[in-house]
């Protein structure tokens, strides 16, 4: 049977989403394939709505010749756009409509929507960061898209007051230090390429003492992260496992490698590892 009106263009719009994820992402994306299925449409269109950002922010839109004043601009419209998506349900924007649909059946409201975007601002205007507006960034740009995410996967489950603190918690934690991997493996494109240098200290180099004050910071996120991941639903448990595990791996690569190669060569895990760490993630989930 034909689909035809309103579900053709909810459909087109989720499709939409699932194209972003999957032509953008390789960890996240591989790890997300874990999710019961309606959980990863869901995340497919939380990621998509924030890869749109990003890429106005930093990537296609600056290749383009969009100045940054004009891509300040172009942020502005999206945001008010999302905004005015959450209130409506529709957009003519299929990446924010499809946004929307997830937002609104979950009550992902702009209170965190606006910290988002927020921080994609400041990449358009901050060229370093003090502790302070690290913190604040990191929280816009990550944490709360990893609290969107946890409220897709506790959709419809009742939780004591301390399961929930501990699984919000769990959630920025596991955020920051994503964002935080994500800032030393991308050192030399942030520091080079774009000026920017998100550590606070780290605007003329990286030492191999910051780089391991860092790392320090990151394996403490993803130890408060460990002690929510058995509290999560079974249908998203072995996802997030297998996402962590894919970052853990990352942190201890980026450990034992020296500055001096960080600073010029971008961190990887090898697709057999990642492999490997799908396998044990996919045995956890077929004996839930």
């Amino acid at each position: 049977m034909n689909i035809t009106g309103l579900d053709l263009y909810n459909t087109t719009a989720k499709a939409s989403a699932s194209v972003v994820i999957r032509r953008y992402s390789t960890s996240f994306g591989w790890a997300s394939r874990l999710l019961d299925v309606p959980m990863r449409d869901h995340i497919a269109r939380i990621y998509a709505l924030v890869r749109i950002a990003d890429e106005l922010v930093d990537g296609p839109a600056e290749i383009a010749g969009v100045d940054r004043a004009m891509r300040g601009v172009l942020l502005d419209e999206l945001e008010a756009e999302t905004e005015r998506a959450l209130r409506l349900g529709f957009s003519t924007n299929l990446i924010v409509h499809a946004f929307a649909l997830t937002a609104r059946e979950h009550d992902i409201g702009m209170e965190l929507c606006h910290p988002f975007f927020a921080s994609m601002r400041r990449d358009l205007e901050a060229t370093s960061f003090n502790a302070a507006e690290l913190n604040d960034y990191i929280y816009g740009s990550a944490e709360v898209v990893g609290l969107m995410c946890l409220a897709v996967f506790e959709s419809g489950l009742i939780r004591e007051d301390g399961e929930r603190e501990r699984l919000n918690d769990g959630a920025r934690h596991l955020g920051a230090a994503f964002q935080k991997v994500n800032f030393l493996r991308d050192f030399a494109d942030d520091h080079d390429g774009l000026g920017r240098a998100y550590f606070p200290g780290t605007d003329k180099t990286l030492t191999e003492r910051s780089k391991a004050d860092i790392v320090a910071s990151i394996r403490e996120h993803l130890r408060t992260a460990d002690e929510s991941i058995p509290l999560l639903a079974p249908g998203c448990r072995a996802s997030v496992w297998a996402a962590r595990a894919m970052f853990g791996e990352l942190t201890d690569r980026i450990e034992s490698t020296p500055v001096f190669v960080l600073t010029h060569t971008r961190v990887r895990v090898p697709n057999p590892v990642k492999a490997r760490i799908l396998v044990r993630a996919l045995g956890m989930k077929v004996t839930r």
